[in-house]
């Protein structure tokens, strides 16, 4: 049986503050002792919907290193009724979860219209502030709409999730007090807007995340991603800042408690 508390590591953990253990092939078991050997302690499980909510909770329930998050993305934004947002509210207040989402905007592919999204957002937008936990926000082509509605709502704790925005954009959120999550796609070749991004943003306002299975960095792109995998993250960040690998994986740490004010 796992321990209530991870051993604590020798030197600062990696932390990687976005994965879908649920949606990986394998014992997620697994995967997290992988992380833990490549120096990544902590890892946030975001749920994308009801019933992966629940999953992300019981594998952070089970697994110390595990912490998670419940809402409902984008994409399936037209399936949020009212008892899948009373089970997204109830979850909220379980403990090892430490923020509300994966919910925002995606107007790329466009799987719910454009009025569920914004409804569904607006939701977990105002759960955010009456909780006082952290929001994670998918944004992808909206951001214009994605920064009225966080204006207009008064977000406060919010961590914007594989960040997709130029520099110009960084800017904008850093100066609003929003924490900016960086996964692989920075280190793919024609993303220098990210990178110009990861290079513009406070220091003290970086995350790093892998969203994974997704987005697997260039080295092993095409294949499965993995939370060991957020060490190339943080390699590629610190390249990119000229600063040390220590100094990106100690500031993105201390940075991952301060955004998510539950992450023990």
């Amino acid at each position: 049986m796992a321990s209530s508390q991870p051993e604590p590591p020798a030197q600062e953990a990696a932390v990687d503050t976005h994965c879908h253990l649920f949606l990986m092939e394998g014992d997620p078991a697994d995967a997290v002792a992988a992380a833990r050997r490549a120096g990544v302690g902590r890892l946030v499980c975001a749920g994308i919907d009801p019933e992966s909510s629940r999953r992300s909770i019981d594998l952070a329930q089970s697994l110390p290193e595990v912490f998670a998050t419940a809402g409902m993305h984008p994409h399936t934004a037209s399936e949020l009724d009212d008892e899948g947002w009373q089970q997204i509210g109830e979850m909220v207040a379980m403990p090892r979860v430490v923020a509300i989402g994966e919910c925002g905007l995606d107007f790329y592919r466009m799987r719910s219209s454009r009025e569920d999204q914004e409804r569904a957002f607006g939701l977990h937008i105002s759960l955010s502030r009456e909780t006082e936990l952290p929001i994670v926000v998918h944004v992808r082509d909206a951001w214009p709409a994605a920064l009225r509605l966080l204006d207009e709502g008064s977000a406060e704790r919010v961590v914007l999730h594989c960040f997709s925005g130029d520099a110009s954009i960084a800017t904008a959120c850093a100066a609003r007090g929003w924490f900016l999550s960086f996964a692989g796609n920075l280190t793919y070749p024609k993303n220098h807007h990210l990178r110009e991004a990861a290079a513009a943003t406070p220091l003290d306002q970086l995350l790093v995340e892998t969203d994974s299975p997704f987005l697997a960095p260039q080295a092993i792109r095409g294949r499965d991603n993995s939370p060991a995998n957020v060490v190339e993250v943080i390699r590629e960040i610190a390249t990119v800042r000229a600063i040390s690998f220590e100094a990106v994986r100690d500031a993105t740490s201390a940075n991952a408690r301060a955004a998510f004010n539950r992450l023990q």
